[in-house]
């Protein structure tokens, strides 16, 4: 009887290693929901200047002497992003147009990035520097494993979980990337009175209810990598 990526099913049927699976899912979904209830509830209380998402944006750029970066819609909700190689900031269908402090908030975090990469924030510097070649490894990594199972390869097998090591290096190197535009965001709010203390104190649940679905997801990865290094193990050790 096998398990899961083909390795023989251990403790009488149950591979235990999958509870590090379960952990990982559990962490996502808690996170993910967490995010959209936080939001969910912020985006009903309308800002005090009632800037939109798009309004304090562009205030928040050209208080930073930004003016290389274009401002646009995009489909969706929370699927804001800050596209370095095109100086784009993308902003949701549920920030854009909204004038509560959730959308405040969001865009002002999409912001920070528009200031890591004016001002060369090493970090995020680094991880778009090494987003090819992490792609690379995502993309061969499982396909490195199940053939090296297919063929009872032990080498390939571990060059997979290098890859997929490599791999989720993204997904941590994206950590403080997060938090620091999203301290830059709130630091910014503060500085300019864009909203007020109470405003800021929403904001901030915000923020770091989208944080923790960065830490989830890596967490999530990592557990993940644990659990290929272990039945790795175990099989070599059944083979000796």
């Amino acid at each position: 009887m096998y398990g899961y990526y083909g390795y023989p099913m251990m403790y009488y049927g149950f591979d235990w290693t999958y509870i590090l699976v379960l952990i990982g899912a559990l962490l996502s979904i808690a996170a993910s929901h967490n995010v959209q209830a936080t939001f969910e509830k912020f985006a009903r209380v309308q800002s005090f200047s009632g800037l939109t998402g798009a309004q304090a944006a562009q205030m928040i750029l050209e208080r930073n002497n930004i003016t290389n970066v274009k401002i646009q819609g995009i489909s969706g909700n929370l699927t804001d992003n800050y596209v370095p190689s095109r100086k784009i900031l993308n902003l949701s269908q549920s920030t854009i147009n909204s004038t509560s402090i959730a959308a405040i908030g969001v865009a002002a975090h999409e912001c920070g990035h528009a200031i890591q990469d004016a001002k060369g924030y090493q970090p995020l510097v680094l991880t778009r520097t090494i987003s090819p070649l992490c792609a690379i490894a995502s993309k061969v990594s499982l396909p490195l494993i199940f053939f090296g199972i297919i063929i009872s390869y032990t080498p390939l097998i571990k060059l997979g979980i290098i890859a997929f090591t490599i791999a989720i290096s993204m997904q941590l190197l994206t950590l403080p990337v997060e938090f620091d535009a999203s301290r830059r965001a709130v630091q910014t709010l503060a500085d300019y009175g864009m909203v007020t203390d109470q405003e800021l104190s929403g904001i901030k649940s915000v923020l770091t209810a989208a944080a923790l679905t960065y830490v989830a997801a890596a967490a999530s990865s990592v557990l993940q990598l644990l659990r290929l290094v272990l039945i790795t193990r175990n099989r070599d050790n059944r083979r000796r």
